[in-house]
């Protein structure tokens, strides 16, 4: 298989958090995993960059690199109003026209706005800015309240955080959910976050109560193939059930039916990929009770049937 290149633009002052979540996910060789992605650096010049953690890096590649790009990436741009060099905004421009993919984290959807990849489209960026990316880019319909918005060919994330989940949402898609989960395992993150939650928490939990969702969500987790509702649900975390509905909204943004339906998918994508059982005994195993209903499912979620996704992450085919 070959390598899949990902280029990572930068800027002075260079977020040096945001450039080490793409490095990490793209660029760090695992020894418990084989190697799918090349990964470089380039900047409008090279030369030294400053960032904003106080040092500067040394970059040795300029726009040019854009061309040779699989996926390119914007990991932040400070401040997030500075306009792009003209030269940045045409290789971003002719690195999306001929296919690549664009990646903008956090204050780099400012970016891709000026260049004109994200008109009448979705996108998002860090909560403290994105009055002002609406504000300065009025044809992008920007999405305040959520993590990611990926389109395929462009993709955008929230701030800091929220930049690694739109990096292993990506992985998921090139490589399948598996490899994407021992991409997180070995950074010690959960596989999956789904792109439609909370930026944060709408209210702060009172003080001296522990409402965390944890717990009921590693007991969920384990227990798929059961029937699991969201009485039960409540009834496990000794609540009612719209106090229960509350707190996933505002802990994960999203209902408790939704992610539960998000891990049996989830569950089934792994299983499409490491094992040779046939849909209907994976939708049994996952709760989602017919080869019918897991297709229906995933079709709508996914836009393919289970059968093309083994075809194209399967491990045994």
């Amino acid at each position: 298989m070959s390598r899949h290149r990902v280029v990572a633009l930068l800027h002075p002052p260079q977020s040096a958090f945001e450039l080490a979540c793409a490095a990490e996910v793209f660029g760090t060789t695992r020894p418990d995993l084989p190697v799918r992605y090349d990964f470089r650096v380039c900047a409008e010049r090279p030369g030294p960059v400053r960032t904003t953690a106080g040092y500067a890096m040394l970059v040795d590649a300029g726009p040019a690199a854009l061309r040779e790009a699989d996926t390119v990436v914007i990991p932040g741009w400070q401040p997030p109003a500075t306009p792009a060099p003209p030269a940045v905004v045409e290789a971003l421009r002719a690195a999306h026209q001929r296919g690549a993919r664009i990646v903008a984290l956090c204050t780099g959807a400012f970016v891709l706005a000026q260049a004109g990849l994200l008109d009448g489209r979705r996108a998002t960026t860090h909560w403290r800015q994105t009055a002002q990316l609406a504000a300065t880019f009025p044809e992008v319909r920007v999405a305040a309240d959520v993590l990611y918005v990926d389109h395929g060919d462009v993709a955008t994330s929230a701030g800091t955080g929220a930049g690694i989940d739109l990096l292993l949402h990506l992985v998921r898609s090139d490589h399948g959910a598996a490899y994407a989960a021992q991409v997180a395992r070995n950074m010690v993150l959960p596989p999956h976050r789904e792109g439609g939650q909370l930026q944060y928490a709408t209210r702060p939990a009172p003080a001296g109560t522990d409402e965390s969702l944890a717990p009921l969500l590693d007991w969920a987790t384990s227990r798929l193939e059961t029937r699991l509702t969201v009485g039960r649900l409540a009834e496990r975390a000794g609540l009612s059930s719209r106090t229960l509905t509350r707190r996933f909204t505002e802990q994960l943004g999203t209902s408790p039916g939704a992610w539960l339906l998000g891990r049996r998918l989830d569950a089934a994508r792994v299983l499409l990929e490491q094992t040779n059982l046939p849909v209907e005994a994976i939708a049994t195993r996952v709760g989602l009770a017919s080869a019918v209903n897991l297709r229906r499912r995933f079709r709508a979620h996914l836009g393919t049937t289970p059968g093309a996704y083994r075809r194209t992450f399967g491990e045994t085919r």
